[in-house]
């Protein structure tokens, strides 16, 4: 995304930090990853938060329900209190992957959904996402399809 090149990586272990801008937009981008021991870490970097993103891959059925327990625990925290979140359903590209719809379904967000326009999901009211602004926003990190869409959203959203 920042540099507007598909960059081959690997899974996040601790944290990246990286200021992403384009057009008017600047943000300071906290990437947190790793293995269940690294997540409690996590709690540490929720000061002064405006606005949160995480990031699904919606071609690994098998970890959905991980990963919504992750999200529920971090949008838990008193510190995330309200704030808006952006939901990536990252690898739309591929075979097999769930929809954005399916992945709101898998977060409980389903009776709360209604949709707009490009696939988009908002705004939510369900536990952890009551109260606050919500987007799902479907997405192919390798060649940054949706990616600006959802970053565009989230900045305007904080």
């Amino acid at each position: 995304m920042k540099l507007g090149e598909v960059v081959t990586t690997i899974p996040t272990i601790g944290m990246n930090i990286e200021t992403v801008e384009a057009q008017n937009l600047k943000a300071v981008v906290w990437d947190v990853g790793g293995p269940d021991k690294i997540r409690a870490l996590w709690r540490h970097y929720y000061q002064n938060t405006k606005g949160f993103m995480y990031v699904i891959d919606s071609n690994d059925q098998d970890r959905i329900e991980e990963a919504t327990r992750e999200l529920e625990k971090v949008l838990g925290e008193d510190e995330l209190h309200n704030i808006p979140v952006l939901i990536f359903t990252n690898k739309q590209d591929l075979p097999g992957a769930m929809t954005p719809y399916q992945v709101a379904c898998e977060l409980g967000l389903r009776s709360s959904v209604g949709k707009t326009d490009d696939n988009m999901y908002r705004p939510g009211t369900k536990n952890y996402f009551e109260g606050r602004y919500w987007c799902i926003q479907p997405c192919v990190a390798t060649t940054g399809e949706g990616l600006w869409e959802g970053f565009e959203w989230l900045m305007a959203a904080m």
